[in-house]
């Protein structure tokens, strides 16, 4: 467990944090020489049960406000220090607020130097103390009445913590790492080192992980557990990480250590933020501010996603558009102050880490961005699949909100879903929507072959604006290929069609087909003219008569050996018996165009373009200027068993 301390400057956090732990967390010389805490002190205290307390000593001087913020990301109970003769101070106000927007519910507070005040003082500031707390997060937390000078209470307090971390449930499981980083430095001898708090997931010597934002791999050389050399870390504890070779410029704090899939970040955050109630005027639209996120600092600006601005005391829906970027997760916790960094305003939880820049206030973006802020996994997710665009990203639901595979199954397993996977991306369709796909599909599809019989099918981009729901291309793709899969559809030369649909031509078209057959079969068939001298016999325009030649080709009733020179499927047919008798006559089975042209009474051109239409099916094979045939395979095509398809 780890314990953050809070309160005013000079009240006696870190005398504190020595009598219980024997630990001055005040390192730099500056803090020695000034008897003040500057930057964040760190100390660790063993309990019976074998577990170790994780202290972090926080500056109370609001000119060290940034610091404080740093240490109180990630703690899991909060030690507010009120000292007795000096009773609540403006950083004991701050620093609680601090601790109510980031979350923190568990705490007690340390009443200090009870040595320097009477009991009826004492208890005059316990009673301003209970009356700050209440109906806070902090409401009914114990009081210890406390001297780091003469052990006054220390004992109790120990006890209090030693209770406290005993877990009041079942382990959550631990989810891939996220490790936010505090301090970086360097070692001699040793290279650069890492602290900070374990916020999921485990870290053990020899990891391969990625630093954040940067997105630097590194290796985890040597690990110091709750101030002690281990070789495992786990979620809710201190370590000091070696990461060896790693320059120091390449890390810093506010980064995060991650396991690599989990590097993905952002410059632009929907978020839910509070305003504290006892800031001065409400947050306005484009307020420059200062986010804290874990250890980091970044300027930032406010887009507010309200009708109006949001008011001291009220919460409602922002967009962070950051300097730079950071590693974040869904759901993590947030400050924001002024763009001075002089006050805190506000907090809140994080909700969406790609939203979309435009757009942001429009009612469906909002339902789907209230979905998206139930902390429940599960219920997001099937929120989500209920609203718009009505699809979610498998992978990218688990790794914005760091789920591991267990808590990401755990989730699917409690929401009725569709999972349809399509080059590397896992889509994921309520069972609602995914029915409507269905029909819209089946219908459109049916109603494409009604209306243009000629036609194979409807390629994607003619199906998209009449899907219900409407989803972007590749989406929309995945499901279709997944009906494909399940034989709902059928994909044909980049179009779909219904199973067992067959080609046709409306009744203008039948009747050109009618004329058009009888000048490429009978007498002609083995010289039928192409296409455009079709339309001068026939008075007919070019582009139709072509049209009409591709519908039949597509099925299977001509085949096009060559541009705009069609024959029947039956004269081929027959060719193909001609071939053969041809192979069979001949020395060798080997015989050539000329011998073709002169069976069939057409010229050379015409029977090397009969000739070669039959290599491209694999039925004739080339050698110099002469052929020879694959008897098996003519026999397969005489019978139709070869399909229809055009080479």
């Amino acid at each position: 467990m780890i314990v953050g301390t809070a309160g005013h400057i000079d009240h006696g956090k870190t005398a504190l944090v020595k009598a219980l732990t024997g630990t001055d967390t005040d390192r730099l010389a500056e803090e020695q020489a000034r008897g003040i805490s500057i930057d964040l002190g760190f100390a660790y205290a063993p309990l019976p049960s074998g577990q170790i307390l994780g202290f972090v000593d926080v500056p109370g001087h609001e000119r060290f406000m940034r610091n404080m913020l740093a240490g109180a990301s990630g703690i899991d109970f909060v030690l507010l220090v009120v000292a007795a003769d000096d009773g609540i101070m403006p950083q004991t106000r701050e620093h609680l607020a601090v601790i109510e927007v980031l979350g923190v519910t568990r705490g007690a507070v340390a009443l200090t130097k009870c040595d320097l005040a009477d009991e009826a003082r004492q208890a005059a500031v316990a009673e301003e103390v209970t009356a700050l707390l209440f109906d806070g997060p902090l409401a009914g937390a114990p009081v210890f009445r406390c001297s780091a000078r003469t052990g006054e209470g220390i004992d109790a307090l120990r006890s209090a913590f030693e209770q406290a971390a005993v877990p009041a449930t079942e382990p959550r499981p631990e989810g891939p790492l996220r490790f936010a980083i505090d301090r970086a430095f360097s070692l001699p001898g040793a290279g650069t080192v890492i602290t900070g708090v374990l916020v999921s997931g485990a870290l053990a010597v020899g990891d391969s992980l990625c630093i954040s934002p940067l997105g630097r791999e590194a290796r985890v050389r040597a690990l110091h557990v709750q101030g002690r050399p281990g070789e495992r870390g786990e979620r809710g504890q201190r370590c000091g990480v070696n990461l060896g070779k790693i320059d120091l410029h390449d890390v810093a704090r506010g980064d995060f250590l991650l396991a690599p899939h989990l590097h993905a970040p952002t410059q632009r955050i929907d978020v839910l933020l509070r305003v504290l109630t006892d800031e001065p005027r409400p947050l306005r639209q484009w307020q420059p501010v200062r986010l804290h996120h874990a250890a980091a600092e970044v300027a930032a600006h406010v887009a507010v996603l309200e009708e109006a601005p949001v008011a001291p005391g009220a919460t409602g829906r922002a967009q962070l558009v950051l300097d730079r970027p950071i590693a974040a997760a869904v759901g993590d916790r947030f400050v924001i102050r002024d763009h001075e960094g002089r006050r805190t305003i506000g907090g809140g939880r994080m909700i969406d880490l790609r939203p979309p820049q435009r757009r942001r206030k429009q009612p469906r973006r909002l339902e789907q961005l209230a979905a998206m802020a139930l902390e429940d996994p599960a219920k997001s997710l099937s929120a989500q699949l209920a609203a718009w665009p009505w699809f979610v990203e498998q992978d990218g639901f688990a790794r914005d909100r760091a789920l591991g595979e267990p808590e990401m199954q755990l989730a699917l397993a409690q929401v009725p879903h569709e999972s349809v996977r399509h080059e590397g991306t896992t889509y994921l369709f309520g069972t609602a929507s995914w029915s409507r796909l269905e029909q819209t599909a089946r219908r459109e599809v049916g109603q494409f072959h009604e209306r243009y019989p000629q036609l194979l099918g409807p390629s994607i981009r003619r199906l998209m604006p009449a899907f219900d729901p409407r989803l972007p291309l590749e989406p929309l793709t995945a499901a279709l290929s997944h009906m494909v899969a399940r034989g709902q559809l059928v994909r044909e030369g980049g179009v779909y069609r219904l199973p067992g649909h067959r080609l046709g031509l409306d009744r203008d078209d039948a009747a050109l087909w009618r004329r058009i057959e009888a000048l490429i079969g009978g007498p002609a068939r083995f010289r039928p003219p192409r296409a455009g001298e079709i339309a001068q016999e026939l008075r007919a325009r070019d582009f139709e008569c072509r049209r009409v030649l591709k519908a039949m080709s597509r099925q299977g009733r001509v085949a096009e050996i060559a541009p705009d020179h069609f024959f029947l499927r039956e004269t081929l047919t027959e060719i193909a018996g001609i071939v053969m008798e041809l192979a069979r006559e001949s020395d060798g089975g080997a015989f050539g165009a000329a011998q073709l042209r002169d069976r069939l009474d057409n010229g050379r051109k015409v029977a090397i373009q009969l000739l070669e239409y039959f290599d491209r099916q694999g039925l004739t094979l080339r050698r110099g200027d002469l052929r020879t045939v694959d008897a098996r395979r003519f026999e397969r095509y005489r019978e139709g068993a070869l399909g229809t398809a055009a080479a």
